[in-house]
């Protein structure tokens, strides 16, 4: 792993109590203390370490040892962390399958990670069983079934059975989980975490930016199979010995009536999620006590941070991550001033620079003031690529991980994301950067959300294309296309504003709830129909 041990980390090789001490700590420390909040009823810290203590005694029973990767195809249930925490108690790898794949896609994760189990909800087990089959995997069980189907029901082995005692120890640089990258160019590859990574990473952020405390509460809407919602979400509270609301899915008037009902504090979400909550805010009087709200996954608008702030009294902190990263590398952090529109500084014991971009094979630091490519080191930076050393190898340079992100730092240390070095437009030589145009156009009163991407052009190579999803009630035509188009053409220079826009209800999302850009360009890329407006000039 590159960089350094934080300070007080434990010497590789040595034992520790590894992540499955994050909620076995809890469990002992309150265990009345209600874990989860589900539609069907409170789960206490006690009944939830229990549960993943009999999850692993079963899971040992089918062969499954220190080491072995357990593959998660599960939703948001108390499912999900009971065979977590129940596997990595067994010194076990964990690996959560996106929730949304296909079954070859899923057959892909679980023979690259060479799973030796799977846990697969019922709902999804026509998926999980034909995947587990393509991959060759021993072991399936089901969760949330009825019992009478050919798969053997973990619930059910559990009920009548020991649990194990505690957990096993492990080496900090073992393997906790194989998180796998969205797959944005390629096939998905493994991230691996170790012990060090994850409990540094919860330990450190639980502190500051996230400065969970025992009496919080937050709303468990982000899918537990991505690492915002499973580390930042339910770890971090795991070990503050918070309250999780979970929601199998995320529905902007059942989050705030939820959100009000169970008098939440704390609200973590994707860009898309702040959007639909303004939106279900105008039509429902109903305000939780949000003390804070925390932003990732995507860049947040400053309008709609502002609008958030505003509509919820509740300051907005938005912060930066990866899967590699295990996640957070940077947020905003209470007791400093926030400062919209950055990521803010990085979390203890993780180090930011920005470096030429253009080079391979070396890092190069830029001064401050400067735009590069982000690249980082600390006790949250990855072992590398599962079975990848080429690819390993390409993003761990001097080491130092190259995030793929530009981005730049200002004289204090604000650390601000410019865009994705693929993201980012290049009209007639002059690089576009989409976040700060969608950021202009965020503002204009017709627009909910916009992406900004390039499109193929003749004559400058790239051209700008804002795609909106408009508010409410608004007519998207070409009259508005034009007016987007002047509003824009007065805020941005003249190489930046989009002399094309094209309107959406919907965006497509990937599991992060980030814009799939590449969907976009091909979408519109074939479908010539530039906005009125003025000329290309």
């Amino acid at each position: 792993m590159s960089g350094t041990l934080t300070p007080g980390a434990a010497e590789p090789g040595a034992a520790t109590p590894g992540a499955a001490h994050l909620l076995a700590r809890s469990a002992a420390r309150r265990p009345d203390h209600p874990a989860l909040v589900t539609a069907a009823g409170r789960v206490t810290y006690r009944e939830l370490w229990d549960l993943a203590r009999r999850y692993a005694a079963v899971l040992r029973e089918h062969g499954v040892g220190p080491g072995d990767r357990v593959a998660l195809l599960l939703t948001n249930t108390p499912h999900f962390p009971a065979a977590y925490f129940g596997a990595l108690a067994l010194g076990a790898t964990v690996v959560p399958v996106n929730a949304l794949l296909k079954a070859d896609e899923a057959a892909h994760v679980l023979g690259d990670c060479g799973a030796r189990a799977v846990v697969c909800a019922a709902p999804l087990l026509a998926v999980g069983t034909t995947a587990a089959r393509r991959a060759g995997v021993p072991t399936v069980l089901t969760v949330q079934g009825d019992g009478s189907g050919d798969v053997p029901d973990l619930d059910a082995l559990a009920a009548r059975t020991t649990p194990i005692g505690t957990y096993l120890e492990r080496a900090p640089d073992d393997l906790a989980l194989v998180l796998y990258t969205s797959g944005t160019t390629g096939r998905p590859k493994g991230a691996m975490i170790t012990h060090a990574n994850l409990v540094m990473n919860v330990t450190t952020t639980v502190v500051s930016p996230f400065a969970l405390r025992g009496d919080d509460v937050l709303l468990g809407c982000l899918p537990l199979f991505h690492t915002f919602g499973q580390i930042c979400g339910m770890a971090t509270c795991f070990h503050a010995g918070a309250t999780v609301v979970l929601m199998r899915r995320f529905e902007a008037a059942e989050a705030l009536r939820l959100m009000t009902a169970e008098r939440c504090t704390v609200f973590m979400g994707v860009p898309t999620m702040y959007l639909d909550l303004l939106e279900a805010a105008r039509r429902d009087p109903g305000r939780p006590p949000l003390d804070r709200a925390y932003s990732g996954g995507a860049a947040l608008p400053v309008a709609v941070l502002e609008e958030f702030r505003d509509t919820f009294g509740c300051e907005v902190y938005e912060g930066y991550g990866l899967t590699e990263t295990s996640p957070v590398i940077a947020y905003n952090q209470p007791g400093r001033p926030c400062r919209p529109g950055t990521v803010g500084t990085p979390v203890r014991g993780v180090r930011v620079a920005i470096a030429r971009a253009d080079l391979e094979g070396r890092i190069e630091p830029l001064p401050p003031g400067e735009t590069g490519e982000i690249v980082v080191r600390g006790h949250n930076v990855m072992a590398g690529y599962l079975g990848r050393p080429e690819a390993t190898a390409e993003v761990m340079v001097d080491g130092w991980f190259r995030t793929g992100d530009l981005g730049v730092l200002d004289d204090e240390g604000v650390l601000t994301v410019v865009d994705r070095k693929k993201d980012m437009v290049v009209r007639g030589g002059y690089n576009v950067y989409p976040r700060e145009v969608e950021d202009a156009l965020g503002r204009h009163p017709a627009v909910a959300a916009v992406a900004v991407v390039g499109l193929p052009d003749e004559r400058h190579g790239e051209e700008v294309c804002a795609v909106v999803r408009p508010r409410p009630g608004t007519v998207a035509d070409d009259a508005l296309a034009e007016e987007i188009i002047a509003w824009s053409r007065a805020r941005v220079a003249a190489y930046k504003y989009p002399r094309r826009v094209e309107f959406t209800d919907t965006f497509p999302l990937g599991p992060s709830g980030k814009v799939l850009k590449r969907e976009l360009v091909a979408r519109y890329a074939g479908h010539p129909r530039p906005a009125p407006g003025p000329g290309a000039g």
